[in-house]
């Protein structure tokens, strides 16, 4: 079994760190780094230190798309990318005494380009699940997702479309592997609050009866709930200090997917889906496998 991750709009993160932040004035940077970007990307490092058969796919281009490949094979990250002739977009991080970000809205993607990488999904086996996130590039459909959706159902392949709101809803009918709500976004789906278990519960299990296989329901500071077709289950909360919160989601994702490939045992996937998301989250980047290790030994799973 082998994990596709897809990442549509990339990009080559460009990080610099000093201690204070002048506007309209000459900075100098303590520190500059670049690193490969990208939600999709970030799933594929964490599948990759946890020995996860994976590839990379998604559109790069020019100078920056070479750049950001470089990063990749530097990390051992296989990846299958579509080459387009728009250069791959530059994120801009400036980590001062706040931390600032500079986004660019990435290139814009042909009709051939388009074309070129759907026939990849073409190769795809029953064994195979995709993972999709992150934004649209320029020239997507709004609806590209679903297109590809589709083909990866034509081939009798698994996916997680990690999306909120109505893009979720969407989705389940589509019967995806996964989906991954975090309490405010679950009340936000069916336009009500959520203030107890049982309510938090009550519309996971909605969720799963519209079409999820599994659902999971993040908590930030208060754990996280798996709730699939027979039971419902409960992770504690890890105590520790939040320090990167943009890269722990995908780290659960990755940690799910990739256990739940190996296993096919949701209830280990959700525990290691907790564990890598995290040790993310307990880091300044995306977490190793001793990090994730490090976690994995103090999750603790109940049924409820």
């Amino acid at each position: 079994m082998k994990v596709y991750t897809i990442t549509v709009n990339p990009s080559l993160d460009y990080v610099v760190s000093l201690d204070l932040l002048h506007l309209g004035e000459v900075n100098r940077a303590q520190e500059a780094k670049l690193f490969a970007g990208g939600k999709g990307i970030n799933v594929s490092q964490v599948l990759t230190q946890l020995d996860v058969d994976n590839c990379a796919l998604g559109f790069i281009g020019g100078s920056t798309g070479q750049e950001l490949l470089q990063q990749l094979n530097q990390k051992k990250i296989k990846s299958d990318f579509t080459t387009i002739i728009e250069k791959t977009r530059i994120n801009v991080k400036v980590k001062a005494n706040q931390e600032t970000e500079l986004n660019a809205s990435g290139p814009k993607i042909s009709m051939q380009e388009q074309h070129t990488f759907k026939t990849k999904l073409t190769q795809l086996t029953p064994d195979d699940i995709v993972v999709m996130s992150g934004s649209l590039a320029k020239g997507l459909p709004d609806d590209f997702y679903f297109q590809l959706i589709d083909l990866v159902n034509e081939q009798g392949s698994q996916f997680v479309l990690d999306t909120s709101g109505q893009s979720l809803l969407d989705c389940l009918a589509k019967k995806p592997l996964m989906v991954k709500p975090n309490h405010h976004e679950l009340a936000d789906i069916f336009n009500t609050t959520l203030t107890t278990q049982a309510e938090i519960i009550a519309h996971g299990q909605k969720l799963q009866k519209m079409g999820a296989q599994n659902v999971i329901v993040s908590m930030a500071g208060e754990g996280a709930y798996l709730i699939t077709e027979d039971a419902v289950y409960y992770a504690k909360p890890l105590a520790g200090e939040v320090i990167n919160s943009v890269g722990a989601g995908d780290s659960m994702v990755a940690g799910f997917v990739g256990t739940y490939s190996q296993t096919q045992d949701t209830v280990a996937a959700f525990k290691m889906g907790v564990a890598c998301g995290s040790a993310t989250a307990f880091t300044e980047d995306i977490a190793t496998e001793p990090q994730i290790n490090q976690q994995l030994k103090r999750v603790e799973i109940i049924e409820i």
